[in-house]
Parts: C-alpha cells; structure tokens; sequence
C-alpha cells in the first residue's frame, strides 16, 4: 500500500502543479499569455513586471496554495490507504515526493504544452506543508539576499541551494527516534528540489554573470501590458 500511496501522490501533485497560476491569473484578467511577455517565464517575477500587482497577487496566492496542498493530499492518501507511517513521517518523506512531482509539474505543465515556470513559489510552499521551520529559514534567506542584491534570481538561487542544509539540520535536531538513513533520504529529495529549481535557472545565472540581469522593482513595465 505503501508503493500505491507514492505513486498516486507523485500523480496528483504533477496533475496539481500543472495548473499555472501565472497563466491562469494572466489570461482570468488581461485575456494574454505571460509567456509571451517579457522573459516569457510563467513565474510570479515576470507576472509583476509586465501585468502589475493584481495578477501577480493571484499567482502568489495560486503557486503557494497548490505546494501546500499537494502536501496535504498526500498526507490524507497515506492515512486513508493505511501505509503505517507515523505522522511524522508522513509529513517529511511523503511530502518532499509530493513536493518533486509538483515543481515538476509546475516547470512542464500537462495542460500548457509543457511550457511552464522554475518552481521558486511551488517548492517554497511545500516546505510550508513540510515544516514550517524550513519554510522560514528559506523565506529570510531569500529576503536578506533579495534586500542587498536586488535580484530576484539570486535570492532563489541561495535559497535553494540552502534546502538540503536547512533539511538536514532541522531534522538532525529533532530527529527524535527516526533512523539517520530516514533523514538522509529525505535530504537527498530536498536536494533534488533544490538543484532542480537552480537548474531552471540556468539562464538567470548567465545573465548574472555578465551584468545584464534584471534587478526586482514592484513597478510593472509600461512596455509590456
């Protein structure tokens, strides 16, 4: 049962990640595809420069929201199919798969040719299903490094690449009973969110490189609405 609890939640997290909050807030409220704007990514950073607060407001309430509920859903599989994990272990192992399959839906999207967002949003709120903990750490991460540099990419850079540390930490701490090879694994998964996140931004770390990135303002452009 417990292989069927994984499988059928790997299923629903990438049907659940496929809804493009972005794309969908674009099209609700300016009848356009935000893939056709700006750097064409359907993410919350490109949302707001091309088509304001109101758009990106809905697809940072969207992307959060389908993390932490691919989260929970998972969790309630676990319980309804009788898998015998314990809670704690449904909210680590079975969230992080659940956490996997909704970035990667998010990213290629069913519904949307497969053309999709990085992930940032997405694999953010799954830590917030996770553990709250995490999700926070992530959060100020991102802020100090958003704060001094003024690119959004980086911060989500950092703070990705800080998920298998945090991880790892946290769940050293209060590991309680669990055996190291539970926690290992499950920072391994949040490993792999986090380089695949990065990984999405391999042209943001271009432009980094050579200056010609764009820095974060909450001004839309003008140009592209």
């Amino acid at each position: 049962m417990l292989i069927f609890a994984i499988l059928l939640s790997a299923v629903i997290s990438y049907l659940l990640g496929s809804f493009n909050s972005a794309i969908i807030a674009v099209r609700l409220l300016k009848h356009k595809d935000i893939r056709d704007y700006g750097s064409h990514n359907a993410g919350l950073t490109n949302t707001l420069r091309c088509f304001g607060k109101g758009c990106a407001a809905l697809t940072l309430v969207g992307d959060l929201g389908k993390g932490i509920l691919a989260v929970c859903l998972s969790r309630g599989i676990c319980l309804l199919l009788d898998t015998g994990l314990t809670a704690q272990q449904d909210i680590h192992f079975i969230g992080y798969i659940a956490g996997i399959f909704a970035i990667l839906g998010h990213v290629f999207p069913l519904y949307y040719h497969f053309r999709g967002g990085k992930g940032v949003l997405v694999g953010v709120s799954v830590f917030l299903g996770i553990d709250w903990k995490v999700f926070l750490c992530l959060i100020v991460i991102f802020a100090v490094v958003l704060a001094f540099s003024k690119y959004v990419s980086l911060g989500s850079i950092v703070a990705s690449a800080c998920c298998p540390v945090l991880t790892f930490l946290l769940q050293t701490i209060q590991r309680g009973e669990l055996p190291w090879w539970y926690v290992w694994l499950n920072t391994l998964m949040a490993a792999a969110m986090g380089a695949w996140v990065i990984f999405m931004h391999r042209s943001n770390i271009l432009r980094l490189k050579n200056g010609s990135e764009s820095k974060f303002s909450f001004h839309s452009s003008k140009n592209d609405k």
